[in-house]
């Protein structure tokens, strides 16, 4: 066994033995879906960075940045404002509405503070989750695909009788379904933990490396950059006019989808009490500093010591390809891990909300069914295993990079979701059919406007988001009973 497989079969095999000790204390819905309540903050806090940068930050960015240049900063100046604005305005507002309540998922949370006497708030919210989620979680699956198998990693372990990054797709979907099955919450915020740890490692330790070997190759980044073209070291990706402005606001728009991701919001009411939040809101910050600046200079450092033509292939690739070039195989293989940490603790978070969707707002909530908790927790476990098959069949058949997919997804959510979440907590003014009207308004917006040309002026991350916010006001001020 090579040094990159034992390296990285330690790490898998330290994340199952999480889920297996966890699922001796998932014994009710309350501990399977928020872990009881119970679990340390600075734990939830590094949950809730390393579920919220999927692979998309460590394949998806650092693609982008290869590809498009300097003119990449505008995407991750806006999720680091978008982070910081959750963590330092908005995360403390969402656990104090929780005060009181026996709210355990977001649509429940909604439902609780809006009235929802015919259900439609909680079947919508749950569908659009279910919907935008089986997106989001295919997209953490291709990415292990792509990592396991430019790595080699899958051709090692088993015959190469189908195609590598199938095999690289199955591998991550089983490993992620089978710890989320075992020990729900409290399995997905530890390894999230270890998972958290890896990726910032491999983040900065990266970067680091190939920095080095750039100057010793170029003298700096910034001659690598102009020696490529003066797109590539554009602000602007040598765009001007509209162009330009409207790779600025797509960029920054990242940021916007934050006030809405379920999986994220979900973290702040698990915390303790609301007070937790001014406390671990520096131990956000600054991962997510490590995190972006991170991801965007691998990026770059890839395109000034490789080339862009050397990933003509797939961008997404550079990552990966980076660590095998730049390190003993034994800490490539540690490397390496965090980008399968950024899926795994992404894709476990979002099947967690999916299942509670599903099993504590349709099932509990709107169907009534009254149902034990060993019962209720089987249940969960259940819509886990079919989302996960669902989310790994979409897998298979898409063809989309991992950025677009996460791009549609992170849209969807954040502009049905987003505009709600910040509506309720800075104005007095909304009301239940504007809460509706916004979560229907993000959905069809996103998917309309995605499909349309509209989408090469303005981005459907920031259209989307603006016209869910204008209709829940809207509907907010109309007159009529909700």
């Amino acid at each position: 066994m090579s040094p990159l497989i034992l390296s990285f079969s330690l790490y898998l095999g330290i994340v199952l033995l999480i889920g297996i000790f966890s699922a001796r204390k998932a014994s009710s819905q309350r501990e399977f879906l928020l872990g009881g309540r119970e679990l340390p903050g600075w734990a939830i806090a590094i949950s809730e960075r390393a579920s919220g940068e999927s692979s998309w930050l460590l394949l998806g960015l650092t693609g982008a940045a290869l590809t498009v240049g300097l003119g990449e900063i505008w995407t991750v100046l806006g999720c680091v404002a978008g982070i910081l604005f959750l963590w330092f305005r908005l995360g403390g507002s969402i656990r104090a509405e929780l005060e009181g309540s026996d709210a355990l998922t977001v649509p429940e949370l909604l439902a609780q503070r809006f009235g929802d006497p015919g259900h439609l708030l909680r079947w919508t919210a749950s569908l659009v989750i279910i919907f935008f989620f089986s997106f989001y979680v295919a997209a953490q699956m291709v990415g292990a695909g792509k990592i396991l198998m430019k790595t080699g990693i899958v051709s090692e372990i088993w015959p190469a009788f189908l195609a590598q990054e199938t095999w690289g797709i199955v591998l991550g979907a089983m490993i992620v379904m089978l710890y989320t099955l075992l020990g729900g919450f409290r399995a997905v915020v530890w390894t999230d933990l270890l998972q958290g740890f890896i990726m910032i490692l491999a983040l900065v330790l990266l970067p680091l490396v190939g920095y080095w070997e750039l100057q010793e190759k170029h003298g700096d980044i910034a001659s690598a950059l102009k020696a490529l073209g003066p797109e590539k070291a554009s602000w602007t990706g040598g765009e001007s006019g509209w162009a330009a402005w409207s790779l600025i606001l797509g960029g920054l728009s990242w940021g916007l989808g934050y006030m809405g991701q379920p999986h994220l919001l979900v973290r702040f009411m698990a915390l303790p009490r609301a007070s937790e939040v001014r406390k671990l809101r520096w131990l956000a910050g600054v991962w997510t500093l490590l995190a972006y600046g991170g991801a965007f200079a691998i990026g770059l450092l890839g395109l000034g010591l490789l080339g862009a033509e050397s990933f003509a292939g797939d961008a997404e690739k550079i990552m990966p390809m980076l660590a095998t070039r730049l390190f003993p195989a034994w800490i490539a293989g540690i490397v390496i891990s965090g980008a399968v940490a950024a899926m795994m603790s992404t894709a476990d978070s979002q099947l967690l909300v999916t299942c509670s969707a599903f099993s504590e707002d349709i099932a509990e909530r709107i169907l009534g069914l009254n149902l034990s908790a060993s019962a209720q927790v089987m249940l969960s476990r259940i819509v886990v295993l079919l989302v996960g098959g669902a989310a790994f069949a979409l897998a298979l058949s898409s063809g989309d990079t991992v950025y677009s997919m996460v791009s549609y997804a992170w849209s969807g959510l954040g502009s049905s979701f987003g505009p709600v979440i910040l509506l309720m907590v800075f104005w007095k003014g909304i009301r239940r059919n504007g809460a509706l009207a916004s979560l229907l308004t993000g959905t069809f917006a996103t998917i309309l406007w995605k499909n349309s040309l509209l989408d090469t002026l303005i981005s459907h991350r920031f259209s989307a988001f603006a016209l869910a916010l204008l209709a829940g006001v809207i509907f907010s001020k109309l007159p009529g009973r909700d």
